[in-house]
């Protein structure tokens, strides 16, 4: 499923993602938390890529506001090690720490991609239930689950509120 997929980026350092790009992977890369969220709502995307710590906003909190907005998206997420803060994984699909290395980095993304549910002709995803896939030692959040689930009042308090989200999207966004 490399071929011809684009993966959004969002990395301090891009370049350490090169062996996605060499696996056939179409790289759009940010280096920050607002850059990755515009493009974000600017393209079209089959999987994200996020590095947990991004500054300001970790990859945690961008994770969340992207599954807000399309709630299907596969979701990897690249830490420094695997203990994170409670609640961190909850809107990712696949945990990678870069000690896993850049070719375990790319059979995530593979496996994040196969559970990502299949699109009709129509290009509308459908609500098939994602494939079961396992990989060697990729880890799933807790609870992690085949279809999405209705969203629970937990779900609907948004962390962003509309004005942030304009600042963010309109590059007003202070410190």
């Amino acid at each position: 499923m490399a071929a011809n997929s684009t993966l959004l980026c969002i990395h301090r350092d891009p370049a350490q993602l090169n062996l996605l790009k060499t696996s056939g992977y179409e790289l759009l890369t940010a280096t920050n938390a607002h850059d990755g969220l515009r493009l974000f709502m600017l393209q079209t995307v089959d999987a994200i890529v996020i590095e947990y710590h991004l500054g300001l906003l970790d990859g945690a909190i961008v994770a969340a506001e992207i599954k807000q907005v399309q709630p299907k998206v596969p979701i990897v997420l690249l830490a420094d090690h695997p203990e994170l803060p409670e609640g961190a994984l909850k809107s990712v699909d696949v945990l990678v720490t870069k000690s896993d290395g850049p070719q375990f980095l790319s059979e995530a993304v593979r496996l994040a991609l196969s559970l990502k549910p299949d699109q009709g002709r129509d290009g509308r995803m459908n609500d098939r239930p994602r494939k079961k896939a396992g990989l060697g030692e990729t880890r799933m959040p807790r609870g992690a689950r085949s279809e999405t689930p209705a969203p629970t009042q937990d779900d609907e308090q948004d962390p962003f509120s509309p004005e942030l989200w304009g600042s963010i999207l309109d590059g007003t966004f202070q410190f």
